[in-house]
């Protein structure tokens, strides 16, 4: 069986190890959303990963709701992600972008966003960050065929600038309680037209999403991040093992790089599952790459790929205080702690200062 040391090949890419960054909002771009010259170093430290799936970036100002958080659409992201993608290839590492669209997360209060959209008229609960503070969520607007043409658009514009960037891939951000989740689950989606009510119905926008990306930068370099079984910021789904088996199922079929499922165990940082794991049924549907993620140290990631539950364990938090992770692990040393109250916070200081152990 494979270590997490040894390499693997994830669709056009070939990972020097089977540990990958998970991606991690961190807030340190521009309130444009522009990256700063901060995440230089901050991704180049962290290269010895086998592949950085960087945090979530915005598809476009209409689906970026979160502060300070890094976006691709505009010429002038692209250029500022090209030094982080040069740095990165400079140390070794390779690098994907993470395309996002946070659906009716989105607050109207960012500029020039107006009312969110979504799978349907519904509305998040609790707050949602915005550039004044903490603000109540408000009702999002159910998305035509046309604003789903044009997300279709966003989606192959973003693709295409991370490539220009010098990314070597881009993964779709369909988890979490994001826009493609706020499809796929039925405590959120209403529709009534071919995009809501059967299993088949509600994966549609997910694989039309994948079909444009794939057909912008190849399935090669094409991955797909998914969250089953809980509940995701208010979305849930009556009768989830089915659907995301189907989901998985189709994704196989246009053969993407790699599946990365986060799928929290009984015990971990987001309480005890409710149900239980449906990503050994995800990992059965799809002929490729698996990669899992939630909480994982070293050992039980190991175990993982002993047991043959997954091809390569996506590691998240402990790489923000060990920029160093997979030397660490090989070494069996013990990693640093993150302090929880940088994790947004926009400076240096817990985010470019945590040294390494080598």
């Amino acid at each position: 069986m494979p270590t997490l040391f040894d390499p693997i090949r994830l669709g056009a890419i070939l990972a020097r190890n089977r540990i990958l960054m998970a991606p991690l909002t961190r807030g340190r771009g521009t309130m444009d959303h522009v990256p700063t010259s901060m995440m230089i170093d901050y991704y180049r430290q962290r290269a010895g990963a086998g592949l950085i799936l960087t945090e979530a970036t915005g598809i476009s100002a209409q689906g970026l709701g979160w502060p300070h958080a890094p976006g691709i659409w505009s010429a002038a992201q692209v250029e500022a992600w090209r030094p982080i993608t040069a740095a990165v290839h400079q140390a070794g590492g390779l690098i994907f972008s993470q395309l996002w669209h946070m659906g009716r997360l989105v607050h109207p209060s960012l500029p020039g966003r107006g009312q969110p959209i979504s799978s349907s008229a519904t509305t998040m609960t609790g707050l949602a960050r915005t550039y004044e503070g903490k603000q109540p969520h408000v009702q999002a607007r159910a998305m035509t065929a046309e604003d789903i043409r044009s997300v279709l658009g966003d989606y192959r514009t973003a693709a295409l600038n991370a490539r220009a960037a010098g990314f070597d891939g881009v993964e779709i951000h369909a988890a979490n309680g994001y826009l493609i989740d706020q499809f796929l689950r039925d405590n959120a989606n209403f529709r009534d037209d071919a995009y809501g009510g059967s299993i088949e119905n509600r994966i549609r926008f997910l694989i039309e999403v994948t079909e444009t990306v794939v057909e912008a930068v190849g399935a090669d370099r094409t991955a797909v991040r998914l969250s089953p079984n809980e509940e995701r910021q208010g979305v849930n789904d009556s009768n989830p093992g089915p659907l995301f088996e189907a989901a998985a199922t189709a994704l196989s079929k246009l053969g993407i790089a790699f599946l990365e499922v986060r799928e929290p165990g009984f015990e971990g940082t987001n309480g005890r599952a409710e149900r239980p794991p449906i990503a050994p049924r995800m990992h059965a549907a799809f002929d490729g790459p698996f990669v899992l993620n939630s909480d994982y140290d070293g050992a039980r990631a190991q175990a993982a790929l002993d047991a043959g539950e997954a091809d390569a364990v996506s590691f998240g938090r402990p790489f923000i205080a060990n920029p160093d992770l997979p030397a660490r692990l090989a070494k069996g040393m013990p990693l640093a702690a993150d302090e929880m109250a940088t994790w947004y916070e926009g400076g240096k200081r817990g985010y470019i200062d945590y040294g390494t152990a080598t």
